[in-house]
């Protein structure tokens, strides 16, 4: 050919030469200068129009290239831009529709990357003080291209495969030729498909050098960058770790700042803080509150007491004008009585402790729909809707009320206290202890049938025994007894108000429980905070407890004050934070708690108060000098595995198990909990239907029968007659309520082996 050849063609460069392009049926085909460049194709009348004048121009990530014959080929992009072409020869034809469709692969997967990801790199350059940024974009930047090279490789790839598979035929055919006429004809076209051939392999020689150059080149760049990247972290780290040191150590330093509840002062005033324990508070404000109610300023804080406290007796002090916060006894021996308080020494078993199982079979992983179900549920009572066991666990609610007394070496050391307020704090730290089981637990228990028991018998372990029993079932209320042989005794009612809002669900426990102690003949009482469980539907489940607790002496009118913080994104504080202050019946201070309720509490003796400035409301805030903290409370720790079995305790893995000589009401006995503890959950759903459909018809006999014995029912009422087995209501004239109490019988019917009087209800 007179004209030299066109470079070949190397996919990302330009890629220009000479093209007849149809113009109309007078002119025809008409010489153009034709640009490819970026994934876009030009032509222009000469070459000297490039700078000033382009006659066209397609876009090939949404042209279509269609090869006519051995030199026409078309370009159209869906008829709204159509080019009719035609090259000098074969070959010439070729070379373009390599670069042709090199070009069409790198543009198509430019625009869908662009459209990944075009919200995330920002429209104009970044500031000098962007650094990160800037690496960023020039990262993403070196990977859009090699991936640009790589995919210019793959199509090079299927071209070179297309035109190698052409050329072998050609040679196969080449040799099969007998007929010397033909012979001409068939080496001329075996030379320009080899010719091709070559063409495609030095385009894929070329795509090849450009990437190993290109990643070559950043090779040693990204070598620096992670070896600068390593070495800051290690620094982070470092430094972190110092952090850690330092607030470590700030806080052993003045372990006594701590935030009490601006409702101290006047227990019955408002919540705003939460949701009180014994409140009414609407659902509909828990996510303000949550929020919200760590914003308010502290009105009351702590500090370390001057250490001359800690060298000088009470009587040493008792002369400074300011108000202060003790008793007759000296500090040193308080404060060694309320933190030590040694057993005395136990006799030695003869009969050895019975081992218990330390080991449940492991949660099933079934799948299940949870939407399909809650969406029917939103707004309604939760014990009236019919959950399958896969939102259970092993366990009733009679058997998580057993579960308070996990910590009942608390109310041992109450027992031996001769001062009521350090009596307060024992019982105020086993009030907050109850809910340390609950952090993970994010399992429904069964709702017990009615008339369901449940003994804990610990008397030979531990030194007390437990006795519930579920006393009414709409609304479901269960009552428990448990008498110790070290002076005390607990009772309680709680009735469960529970409300599913869509995204968590409310547990409200309503009801009071009660400590009795037999030497001091101290009355205390107290009420349960909220529970709520988040992310019912979308994310992980957790549980926060919130709400405020007044712990109540009814002999000498002592309080403390517990306040459970609700979790809050924007607080500094810690989370499941638990904060008290005990006080005589004048409302004088003398103890301060502090804490977690999943991990420990603390307490603090508060040697003097005064009034400090004002806060960011102008309220007074009070301060309180307090001794050095003091542990009275540590959760113990979970056995191994215990996220394979529903995060139970060393306790609650103990509940379950099967033990002669129990009432056949107990809940061990119940058929449906029993057969998914084993893991049978098809045939525990099963058989949970039958026990709740058993359970509502001798519920509608024993309305029928209320109805006949009744002279002049009233229109609309809802008799039951039903009596409970084991308890008795009764009004206790101390706290004022009416609460089922223990009427005894039951540990004797258990030693003679008489259960002729427990109802069949499994």
């Amino acid at each position: 050919m007179s004209e030299p050849k066109p470079p070949t063609p190397t996919p990302g460069d330009t890629y220009k030469g000479w093209l007849f392009k149809w113009t109309n049926y007078i002119k025809g085909y008409q010489r153009r200068w034709f640009v490819l460049s970026n994934g876009l194709l030009s032509y222009y009348r000469t070459q000297a129009e490039m700078g000033h004048t382009c006659r066209g121009t397609i876009n090939l990530a949404t042209a279509n290239i269609a090869v006519e014959d051995s030199c026409n080929f078309v370009i159209s992009n869906g008829g709204a831009q159509t080019y009719h072409l035609k090259a000098s020869s074969e070959v010439e034809r070729q070379r373009w529709i390599t670069a042709l469709e090199l070009a069409k692969a790198k543009a198509v997967h430019m625009q869908a990357e662009s459209d990944d990801s075009g919200d995330e790199c920002p429209a104009v350059p970044p500031s000098s003080g962007q650094g990160g940024g800037c690496r960023n974009l020039e990262i993403q930047s070196t990977l859009r291209t090699l991936g640009s090279k790589v995919e210019d490789l793959n199509t090079c790839n299927d071209l070179i495969v297309k035109h190698g598979s052409a050329l072998q035929r050609s040679l196969s055919e080449l040799e099969a030729l007998r007929v010397s006429g033909d012979m001409g004809d068939k080496m001329k076209q075996v030379t320009e498909r080899a010719t091709l051939f070559r063409i495609t392999s030095n385009a894929m020689i070329n795509a090849c050098r450009d990437f190993l150059s290109l990643a070559q080149s950043h090779s040693k760049r990204w070598q620096k960058a992670l070896h600068s990247e390593r070495d800051q972290r290690i620094r982070l780290e470092e430094t972190l770790e110092q952090l850690a040191k330092q607030h470590n150590h700030l806080e052993r330093a003045f372990r006594g700042a701590t935030v009490l509840p601006s409702s101290f002062s006047n227990p019955a005033l408002g919540n705003k803080g939460g949701v009180s324990g014994k409140g009414d508070a609407s659902d509909e404000d828990d996510d303000n509150e949550f929020f919200d109610a760590m914003e308010d300023p502290a009105e009351f804080i702590t500090v370390p007491a001057d250490p001359k406290y800690h060298r000088r007796s009470g009587s040493n002090v008792s002369g400074f004008s300011c108000e202060t916060g003790m008793d007759d006894q000296s500090v040193n021996f308080d404060e060694l009585s309320l933190a030590s308080n040694p057993e005395s020494p136990q006799p030695l078993e003869l009969e050895p402790v019975k081992q218990r199982r330390t080991r449940i079979p492991d949660k099933p992983n079934y799948y299940l729909n949870l939407w399909s179900i809650m969406k029917n549920c939103i707004g309604k009572e939760l014990s009236k809707i019919p959950m399958p066991v896969n939102f259970n666990e092993p366990l009733s609610m009679l058997q998580r009320l057993s579960e308070d007394l996990e910590y009942y070496e608390l109310l041992d050391k109450a027992a031996k206290c001769q001062s009521s307020l350090e009596q307060m704090c024992y019982v105020a730290a086993f009030t907050v202890s109850s809910y340390s089981t609950t952090v993970h637990r994010t399992g429904k228990p069964f709702n017990p049938l009615l008339g369901e028991t449940f003994e804990l018998d610990r008397l030979k372990d531990c030194g007390y025994r437990s006795l519930c029993e579920q006393v009414s079932h709409h609304p479901p209320a269960a009552a428990h007894h448990a008498l110790s042989e070290k002076g005390w005794t607990l009772r309680q009612e709680i009735t469960l108000a529970s409300k599913f809002r869509g995204k968590y669900l409310s547990i409200m426990p309503l009801g009071s429980i009660q400590c009795l102690f037999d030497k001091s003949e101290n009355h205390y009482s107290w009420k349960k905070v909220t529970t709520t469980v988040h992310n019912i539907i979308v994310g992980k489940l957790w549980i926060d407890q919130s709400g405020e607790i007044d712990v109540v002496n009814h002999k000498t009118g002592d309080r403390c004050h517990l306040k459970f913080a609700p979790y809050s994104y924007f607080s500094r504080d810690v989370p499941r934070k638990v904060t008290g202050v005990v006080t005589d019946k004048d409302g004088k201070a003398h103890y301060v708690l502090s804490g977690t309720w999943d991990e420990k509490m603390e307490f603090s003796r508060i040697m003097q108060s005064s009034k400090g400035e004002n806060g960011t409301e102008g309220k007074q805030r009070t301060v309180y000098q307090t001794l050095k903290a003091k542990e009275i409370w540590k959760k113990n720790p979970l056995p191994e595995g215990a996220e394979n079995m529903y995060f139970f305790s060393s306790l609650a893995l103990t509940l379950n198990e099967p033990e002669d000589g129990v009432a056949p009401t107990d809940s061990r006995r119940r058929p449906d909990q029993r057969m998914m503890e084993e893991g049978r959950w098809d045939e525990a759903n099963a058989e949970k239907q039958r026990l709740e459909e058993k359970q509502r018809i001798v519920r509608r006999e024993r309305e029928r029968e209320a109805v006949k014995a009744a002279s002049t029912p009233e229109e609309g009422a809802h008799p039951d007659n039903y009596q409970a087995m084991w308890f008795e209501k009764l009004d206790d004239p101390a706290s004022g309520e009416t609460l089922h109490v223990y009427k005894g019988g039951y540990w004797e019917a258990k030693e003679q082996g008489s259960w002729d009087a427990c109802p069949e209800i499994f």
